[in-house]
């Protein structure tokens, strides 16, 4: 592919962004994940100098920040291709995100700044609007340009020949590597028993404020 060539994930997290991180790696790109200091300056400061300088150093993107600045990224990067990752359902989306949750750090984590919220739990309408609006949002900016944009959902069949069909690339002779996929039970119980404890404390917290006001 062409070294020029930038293609943004802008599906949210949960949606099979690594999978597609994979996808990336193995049709020849140089690849950028998350990076949750580019996120502070999207979301806290609307600072993209940085975000262009790394965009520069990469062709293929995944995670956050991406699919906040796809607008920005359009207009910065013309000709670039935009592909937008989804899950069958609302539901299923928000079980995944809930259960990665659990297995993540309880305070060093992205969902803040890219939600609002700590934790989705107790906050699962305010998660699944996000996650409608962003879809729709998505959508409707690239409606009509077909050459630009791609939507595909790993749980439905999508793969590497719609890709490469986006793409004008060659078919690799490899499965889609489902990556990040279920449970991790590699993750040691007393994280998920952390995790569940600050979460805890927290919702009691808010509690306490709010009855004492």
């Amino acid at each position: 592919m062409s070294s020029e060539l930038k293609v943004f994930g802008i599906g949210l997290n949960k949606t099979g962004t690594t999978t597609l991180g994979q996808c990336g790696r193995i049709l020849g790109f140089r690849c950028l994940g998350c990076d949750k200091e580019l996120l502070k300056q999207v979301v806290r400061d609307r600072d993209l100098v940085q975000l262009q300088d790394r965009v520069r150093q990469f062709g293929w993107f995944e995670d956050w920040p991406w699919p906040l600045v796809y607008k920005e990224l359009d207009h910065l990067f013309p000709e670039s291709k935009f592909i937008l990752t989804v899950r069958q359902s609302e539901d299923v989306w928000l079980d995944s995100l809930k259960r990665h949750s659990m297995r993540t750090h309880p305070v060093n984590h992205c969902r803040k700044l890219a939600y609002g919220f700590d934790y989705p739990h107790g906050y699962e309408r305010q998660h699944v609007e996000f996650y409608r609006q962003h879809n729709k949002s998505v959508r409707d900016y690239f409606k009509g340009r077909e050459n630009d944009f791609l939507e595909i959902c790993w749980e439905n069949g999508d793969g590497f020949e719609k890709i490469c069909h986006f793409l004008g690339c060659d078919i690799p002779d490899t499965p889609v590597p489902h990556a990040n996929r279920g449970v991790d039970n590699t993750v040691p119980l007393k994280r998920y028993m952390v995790n569940q404890a600050h979460r805890l404390s927290q919702q009691y917290l808010l509690k306490w404020f709010f009855n004492f006001q």
